[in-house]
């Protein structure tokens, strides 16, 4: 049983819930367009496999990602205690200025809980993370997650944060400015603006 990320991805782009998510092998890629500050914004995602023999893999898709959702199942504990060694791979293979989001995923599941919300909100505070709980079942929050990434990464490209010209900032120019995320982080198996004012995220 996953985390629930290829679940949260095919929520936010499809709009609907996929039951039988089945678990990723190595990495899984999605898109929408989405609008921010009036402008048009095409998000590249790349759904990375939570599975420990998938690491060395999905670490390579951190270089080059303007921002990161790291996701923790809020009904199985042992997600969320795996999120610091996902945090130090995010930290240590992205640039300084990647938005990273933390999501705890399976709200609908709320009578299951093993890990309270204040806790991981302490936990995303203590370490300068964005933090939302979400269900990729019944759709809460998981829009949110998604645009207020996407609204925090532009507001780095506007405030000069994030260098448009560095290959590593996750933005590539071109007619239309492109931002790439990366959608990943808790082992499912318990073990993670420019030309014409657009921009692809």
């Amino acid at each position: 049983m996953g985390v629930g990320k290829s679940c949260l991805l095919h929520q936010f782009t499809e709009k609907k819930f996929m039951a039988d998510c089945p678990h990723t092998i190595g990495v899984e890629f999605g898109t929408r367009i989405i609008e921010v500050n009036g402008q048009k914004i095409k998000l590249q995602i790349w759904d990375t496999a939570g599975q420990e023999r998938f690491r060395a893999v999905t670490r390579s898709y951190y270089r080059g990602a303007a921002g990161a959702l790291m996701v923790y199942d809020i009904t199985r504990r042992a997600t969320y205690n795996h999120l610091s060694g996902w945090l130090t791979d995010a930290r240590s293979l992205t640039n300084p200025n990647t938005v990273i989001f933390l999501i705890g995923n399976k709200g609908d599941l709320d009578g299951q809980r093993e890990v309270t919300y204040d806790e991981a909100k302490r936990f995303a505070d203590e370490n300068d993370l964005l933090f939302l709980e979400t269900s990729a079942k019944t759709g809460d929050h998981v829009e949110d997650a998604f645009i207020e990434t996407a609204r925090k990464i532009y507001q780095n490209i506007q405030d000069g944060s994030l260098d448009l010209n560095a290959a590593e900032s996750g933005v590539q120019p071109k007619p239309q400015t492109s931002i790439r995320a990366a959608n990943g982080a808790s082992g499912s198996d318990g073990s993670g603006q420019s030309g014409d004012s657009k921009c692809q995220c």
